[in-house]
């Protein structure tokens, strides 16, 4: 119950009670509303302002989570550039050049993304920059990753066919050291045994008894095994692949026939004395491109340094061949 107030009236010299207008009394409640009201605005606006609700704690923690995530993903992306740029620099320099492929040109390797804007979506938000900038980087990551694989892939096909071409070359000695009773003689130009003319001797001669074991000198399929060559007696021709022919001349019988498919190695035929020949040996020539190469460049097979530096020197010599 409120109070009762009173004023000392001088006229009456009497304590008369003070009555309160209703007006009064709406505008001092008035007052006390809104006076109130916008004390609880202001108060709720401080509060929001340096007063954090545990929701509002959470979503800071998680947004310092994501940024931190963002961070150590850049971090990682910078890792693989490093990583892939090796690899690309590797492939370019080493791999490429081996295989005798060309070098994937830089602005293939690292191109960017042009047209249309791909990060349009990610844009407007307290992070954005750094959103739209690691989408980038990873987009353009990928892409460099694609082409380095397909690039692998093509020097893995290139390895493939570099393996079946070094197994083909010829690349041994067609008889065995052991085997041999001398090189007879090399090629160039020789005296001929029958006419004593000099002429150029195709191929080299490794003299070597009657039956003794010739050898493919690299993969292939046997072309020809007969002797209907003339002068080259019994004869097999094998064909290597890439331009690559071997002929082995004056067998003493065949081991392989036509069309079927040998390896390095393998027991082919023997040592014989047939067609224009003087004494048993074997003849042998290689072909590249259907032109007569030396043989002597074909042995780092199956010999060492020393063998090859004898037989380079008996190869040489201006002697006479044996057919």
């Amino acid at each position: 119950m409120s109070k009762v107030k009173y004023y000392y009236d001088s006229e009456s010299l009497s304590y008369k009670k003070i009555e309160r207008k209703k007006r009064t009394t709406f505008t001092y409640a008035f007052v006390f509303i809104l006076g109130s009201a916008l004390f609880g605005f202001l108060f709720v606006f401080i509060a929001s302002q340096y007063i954090e609700s545990p929701k509002e704690r959470a979503l800071k923690r998680e947004l310092q989570n994501a940024q931190l995530q963002f961070e150590l993903l850049n971090k990682k992306m910078a890792e693989a550039e490093a990583v892939l740029t090796d690899i690309a620099e590797r492939d370019n320099n080493i791999y490429r050049v081996y295989f005798e492929a060309n070098p994937i040109p830089e602005e293939q390797r690292k191109a960017g993304f042009g047209g249309i804007n791909r990060y349009k979506n990610l844009e407007g938000f307290d992070n954005s920059k750094l959103i739209i900038e690691s989408n980038k980087r990873l987009d353009i990551l990928q892409k460099q990753i694609v082409v380095q694989s397909k690039s692998l892939d093509e020097i893995t096909k290139l390895a493939e066919e570099k393996e079946k071409l070094l197994a083909a070359i010829p690349a041994i000695q067609p008889v065995s050291n052991k085997e041999l009773t001398r090189m007879a003689s090399g090629y160039g130009m020789r005296s001929d045994p029958f006419t004593k003319v000099r002429k150029m001797h195709w191929g080299m001669d490794f003299t070597a008894p009657r039956g003794t074991p010739i050898y493919a000198s690299g993969d292939g399929v046997v072309e020809r095994a007969d002797n209907g060559s003339s002068g080259y007696g019994n004869h097999i021709r094998i064909n290597h692949g890439y331009g690559y022919v071997s002929l082995y001349a004056h067998l003493y019988k065949y081991n392989v026939k036509k069309n079927q498919k040998v390896k390095r190695g393998d027991l082919i035929g023997f040592v014989g004395s047939t067609g224009r020949s003087e004494a048993p040996h074997l003849h042998y020539e290689i072909f590249k491109d259907e032109q007569r190469i030396n043989p002597i460049n074909f042995y780092y097979g199956s010999l060492t340094a020393e063998e090859f530096n004898e037989l380079l020197e008996h190869a040489s010599m201006e002697n006479q061949s044996l057919d």
